[in-house]
């Protein structure tokens, strides 16, 4: 996380969202594993998470030449709403849900990142929350027509646009303007009532209300592929639907019928919850595991400006270091491995895009008898434990490097 403390708005979001990364423990979210040590606060400018290694992203699959069948597609919804399930429990709205910001590795496990956008659910209807969320592409009509509160309901939008995408392997509201989205999407679920756009502003509602009536047509949807089912696409239109209200939850969509294979596949050789006894498979009593413990960021209440944030954030993540009773990591600049990696055309993107780039065998074809697998061409670390022993025998405390004096 480079410039963290540029401004105060971004600087809370980052403080956010690494808080988050530590309270979540979901197989379907990516949490950290460790914070590197961070420097004197007058040097502290950014920030190093260590998290489990994933080898791609969804987007790079679903513009690949890798084939993608039904099972694919039920078991990558199935830990979407798993993953958004978990969230939705903890009070979160993620608000950013695409396909490039849903991590995968090559046994097709799946985990929701990037949490920049995200924020706790408003119980108050007054509460005015911003409108500058959310990709486009994947934007549901309520924020596109101006609405000043809204609730988790939009990542249900997110996804059962993404579930589309999986199908047809285009993205399904492709528009140059939000006013553009807008049109898309009425074009495909009709011209809505006026109870259905009550938190639309007068601009939008004046907008649709000029324009002739538009019929629902979902049923072009079935043309998407020849994996667009009957099952699959009542759940898109249980997705897609124009009024938050009344689209469906996270938890509703995991009882859908088109979900119970996802589920079953994920968790007869995928999942870390279930596990192979002497004879047979040892199922948790839990299959979608829930969120005790809501977030919480009264912690921000103070936070008035970047200096504040700043050693706010500087404690915190000491904090967690002894709170792991572990060695503290830090970067060492002077080895070949970083020097490297800050050279990559990348690094100043994102680190998450310094993984292997998607080939045309990266997902491995899901079966009853697939069990979790490693490429045996590199040393992919699974956990701090390995990954520290990584960077003793393969760079020699190269790119990270134990901090002993605290002075790093």
């Amino acid at each position: 996380m480079p410039n963290v403390f540029q401004n105060l708005i971004s600087s809370k979001r980052v403080y956010r969202e690494l808080r988050m990364l530590c309270h979540f423990k979901h197989e379907n979210i990516l949490s950290a594993l460790d914070i590197l040590q961070p420097p004197h606060i007058d040097f502290f400018h950014e920030i190093y998470v260590v998290t489990e290694l994933m080898q791609s992203d969804l987007h790079k699959i679903i513009v690949s030449p890798q084939p993608l069948t039904t099972d694919h597609v039920k078991v990558f919804l199935y830990q979407i709403l798993r993953g958004l399930r978990y969230l939705h429990m903890a009070r979160v709205i993620h608000r950013d849900i695409k396909p490039g910001n849903l991590l995968v590795n090559s046994n097709c496990v799946l985990k929701i990142c990037d949490f920049g956008l995200a924020r706790v659910e408003e119980p108050d209807e007054e509460t005015h929350m911003t409108q500058e969320v959310v990709t486009q592409y994947y934007r549901a009509p309520e924020i596109l027509m101006g609405a000043k509160h809204y609730t988790s309901a939009v990542d249900i939008w997110s996804v059962g646009c993404i579930f589309a995408e999986l199908l047809g392997r285009r993205i399904l509201f492709q528009a140059q303007s939000p006013i553009q989205q807008l049109d898309l999407i009425t074009d495909l679920l009709g011209t809505p009532n006026l109870e259905d756009m009550r938190t639309a502003c007068e601009g939008a509602k004046a907008h649709i209300l000029r324009q002739p009536h538009k019929p629902n047509s979902f049923t072009v949807l079935y043309s998407l592929s020849n994996q667009a089912t009957h099952e699959a696409i009542h759940l898109v239109s249980r997705m897609l639907v124009f009024n938050p209200d009344k689209r469906i939850s996270a938890s509703d969509a995991l009882s859908h019928p088109y979900i119970d294979e996802g589920r079953l596949r994920y968790h007869s050789c995928m999942c870390k919850c279930c596990h192979n006894g002497p004879s047979t498979r040892q199922y948790t009593t839990e299959f979608e595991p829930s969120c005790h413990q809501p977030f919480s960021y009264d912690f921000e209440d103070d936070l008035t400006s970047v200096q504040k944030v700043k050693e706010k954030l500087h404690k915190f993540i000491v904090e967690q270091q002894q709170r792991n009773k572990r060695i503290p990591l830090c970067l060492n600049p002077n080895s070949v491995a970083f020097k490297t990696f800050a050279r990559h055309s990348t690094t100043q993107k994102r680190a998450a895009s310094c993984i292997l780039p998607i080939s045309t065998s990266l997902l491995h074809p899901i079966t009853s008898s697939l069990q979790p697998t490693r490429d045996t061409s590199i040393h992919w670390p699974l956990n701090h434990f390995e990954m520290v022993q990584t960077c003793y025998e393969v760079h020699q405390l190269g790119f990270l490097a134990p901090c002993f004096n605290g002075e790093c």
